[in-house]
């Protein structure tokens, strides 16, 4: 090979390999920082309460969270994700962007997104949001407004007609006339 102007040494013998010089790096960071990386940390950061926590109180922050332990009280994640895993118990109401019950849930919900309940889930308590999702198994007794208007309380006429997810709609009182026609007097 020619270098400029200089003739090819085709007297010495060429090896199979060739080295290569490296070219010199920048010093690398192990997560190298971008203008990304603050949105993309938020995007993968989840709080977790592991299965041997129990916590009393009022939980609130910016980051979702992941229960497999028992929580008791109130929740309040605006704008994140809480899931609530297989071996999670929570006895709370919870007001986040949404909510995944995969454990035990007694409690109101409120989500600016969507609530769901899945298989191995069991709640019990009221739901507001705009989309909810009973997976088949999901056992559920409650209330569920899908409406998101106005402030969610329970009054005694929302306890009243609280049914259990995989029954069947209740039919009509019967009224005191019968509904059969053919016994008329004259």
């Amino acid at each position: 090979m020619t270098w400029l102007g200089q003739k090819p040494d085709n007297d010495l013998p060429r090896s199979t390999t060739t080295q290569a010089t490296p070219t010199p790096q920048p010093m690398a960071h192990t997560t190298p920082y971008t203008a990304e990386t603050p949105k993309r940390m938020e995007a993968i950061t989840v709080a977790n309460i592991g299965k041997s926590l129990h916590i009393k109180g009022e939980l609130s922050g910016s980051e979702d969270l992941t229960i497999d332990g028992k929580v008791e009280g109130k929740i309040s994640l605006n704008g994140q994700h809480v899931t609530i895993g297989p071996n999670g118990h929570v006895t709370a109401e919870i007001h986040a962007k949404s909510v995944i019950v995969g454990g035990q849930m007694k409690g109101n919900v409120i989500a600016d997104d969507r609530v769901e309940i899945a298989a191995t889930g069991s709640m019990m308590g009221d739901v507001r949001a705009p989309r909810v999702v009973l997976v088949d198994g999901a056992r559920f007794k409650g209330s569920i407004d899908m409406d998101g208007k106005g402030p969610a309380t329970t009054t005694a006429s929302t306890t009243s007609t609280r049914s259990t997810a995989n029954t069947q709609p209740t039919t009509p009182a019967p009224t005191s006339e019968p509904a059969y026609a053919g016994s008329a007097k004259s």
